[in-house]
């Protein structure tokens, strides 16, 4: 059976802005697409695929895991501010309110465990911490509220 999900190694048009000594591995066209407007933003001056590792509980199996969320990225804002934010690419089936099917459910109470184990992270680390969905990425230049 063909993998019906795209995978591959990203090879970055700006190697200097990414902090990694290999080409990234993007999972899902979702991933492929980030990836690309990270090197290609002019606002983001670095960026990192899967860059930590964070335990937290999941709530289904009962016992102890690891999160590693998909992106570290860091921005200049329109004041000049550096802003360095975690994120993670997910559909937004997969997040607990908007989840209609039992599986999406399911994985939406672990993605909340493992989002609560990211932002505490990230308080303690005085960064960010996003979930950006297709609606963030495929916008088509529509803003939203």
């Amino acid at each position: 059976m063909a993998n019906k999900w795209a995978k591959g190694k990203f090879i970055p048009k700006n190697p200097n802005k990414y902090m990694g000594n290999k080409a990234p591995t993007y999972r899902s066209s979702w991933e492929f697409v980030f990836m690309k407007f990270c090197d290609e933003n002019a606002h983001i001056t670095e960026w990192a695929s899967e860059p930590m590792r964070i335990p937290y509980m999941n709530p289904v199996k009962q016992c102890k895991s690891t999160y590693m969320p998909d992106f570290l990225i860091a921005y200049k804002d329109k004041s000049g501010q550096r802003i360095v934010e975690l994120i993670e690419i997910k559909p937004k089936k997969q997040i607990l309110s908007e989840a209609r099917t039992q599986r999406d459910k399911i994985q939406g109470v672990i993605n909340q465990a493992k989002w609560q184990a990211a932002e505490a992270f990230c308080a303690q680390k005085g960064i960010r911490f996003r979930v950006v969905t297709e609606q963030d990425i495929f916008h088509q230049g529509t803003r939203r509220k």
